[in-house]
């Protein structure tokens, strides 16, 4: 599991900014949605075209705040990266990553392969959400129809899990942020290659985009009267 705890330079500017750590005190449950990203065995399998070794690792967190939005009456989405061809996304898979290794991520984000589908460990009900997006965002409207989605079913606020915390999951919780949704990201439940990596994500988070809890705060904000 990666570190979690923000700087204490970090926390102590927020609060002289906006007079407080945390921007949103409460969850009203069921307008909440947790939206899980990527994580599919294309990601967490070892060996896997895009292994992050991490991801393993968060899913118990993952699973248990999944478990407290669905008993506090909110919505679990899945969100699973996908690329049909390689006209899909011509520019990552030509530039981005190394032509060999585009092949393989290809193959393995293809709908109906192995590395497509969810990692078996992670916990789904027939209620949950699952949608398909083609870049990194999930709430980029011309990769993914979940922010739209949301809106309709009355979600405010979206919790954000999964993996790379500094790519998948750091892009969808910015955009969720610039749709006005209330954001947060779970500093626990997302996962990226390095320490670092992941704790600049949760830092600049933070500081100007939205919230930033670890599991056991969300599932006590989900348990209090909204």
């Amino acid at each position: 599991m990666h570190p979690v705890t923000l700087p204490q330079e970090i926390v102590e500017r927020v609060r002289v900014r906006r007079g407080r750590l945390h921007p949103f005190e409460s969850l009203a449950p069921r307008r909440t949605a947790f939206v899980v990203i990527d994580m599919q065995n294309a990601f967490c399998a070892p060996g896997a075209a895009i292994e992050v070794p991490v991801a393993r690792n968060i899913v118990p967190n993952i699973n248990r705040l999944a478990r407290a939005v669905r008993a506090a009456g909110g919505l679990v989405v899945w969100v699973q990266m996908t690329i049909k061809d390689a006209d899909d996304w011509p520019v990552f898979l030509s530039a981005l990553v190394d032509g060999g290794n585009s092949e393989r991520i290809l193959s393995e984000l293809q709908p109906g392969s192995r590395g497509h589908r969810l990692w078996p460990e992670c916990e789904t009900a027939p209620a949950d959400l699952v949608v398909t997006k083609n870049r990194f965002s999930a709430f980029l409207p011309s990769a993914c129809v979940l922010g739209g989605t949301l809106k309709s079913r009355g979600i405010e606020s979206v919790l954000i899990g999964g993996t790379l915390t500094n790519v998948c999951s750091e892009s969808s919780a910015r955009d969720a942020a610039m749709q006005d949704f209330k954001t947060t990201l779970v500093a626990d439940a997302n996962a990226a290659r390095s320490d670092a990596e992941h704790l600049a994500t949760l830092v600049t988070f933070i500081q100007s985009f939205g919230d930033v809890r670890g599991t056991d705060e969300l599932v006590d904000l989900l348990r209090k009267p909204s």
